[in-house]
Formats: C-alpha cells, structure tokens, sequence
C-alpha cells in the first residue's frame, strides 16, 4: 500500500510533500517523544504525532518513514510545512485522535 492509498482511507489532508506520495508504507507508528520514534520507528512507517514542530521531518528523515500524520488537529508551523515539501515528505491532518488514526490504519491491513 502507498501513502496515496493511507491518504484516501483515512481521510487525510495532504499539507506537503507531494512528491512521497508514492512511497511503499510497510508499518505505522504512534508517539510524541522523539527518541522514542527514533529509537523504534521503522523504515516505512507512517508516524502519528500530535508534534507539529520542524524537528518531525528531521525524525521523519533520518528513519526513513513513509509519511507524518499529525493528530487531533494540530496544524504545523510553516516552516515545518515548508521543511517537509523540500524533503518530500508527506505531511498529513487530521482531525481525529491518534488512537482512532492507529485503529484505521490497522484496520487497512498495515502493522
């Protein structure tokens, strides 16, 4: 499944990064602590966060991650909406909680 795919399942607003829309989206991962998701995200992996600071793309970065999904409505700052598109990565809303983001991204069959 392709971020494109995870875009349309859930509902999700694209902000930036159009151009990683097609990345292969091989697992999820929620959390707000950043050495947290730098120490277990994995290559792929859709983050959910309610972080919305520059530093997620940094994160998003260097594990590779397929995409950022920011939570319960949170809107990033522009820089980080800039950051993302000139890294190309896919920086997603939504307005649902992460726990609810979790649950529709397993139920559309990733882990």
């Amino acid at each position: 499944m392709k971020v494109t795919d995870i875009v349309g399942r859930l509902s999700l607003d694209l902000l930036s990064g159009e151009s990683g829309l097609e990345r292969e989206v091989l697992g999820g991962y929620c959390g707000d602590l950043l050495s947290d998701v730098m120490a277990n995200a994995e290559k792929g992996s859709v983050w959910i966060t309610i972080q919305r600071h520059q530093n997620i793309v940094a994160v998003a970065l260097l594990k590779e991650l397929a995409a950022i999904v920011l939570a319960n409505g949170y809107q990033p700052d522009q820089e980080t909406v800039e950051k993302a598109r000139e890294e190309g990565i896919p920086l997603l809303f939504s307005s649902l909680a992460a726990y609810e983001l979790a649950g529709k991204l397993h139920d559309a069959g990733i882990q």
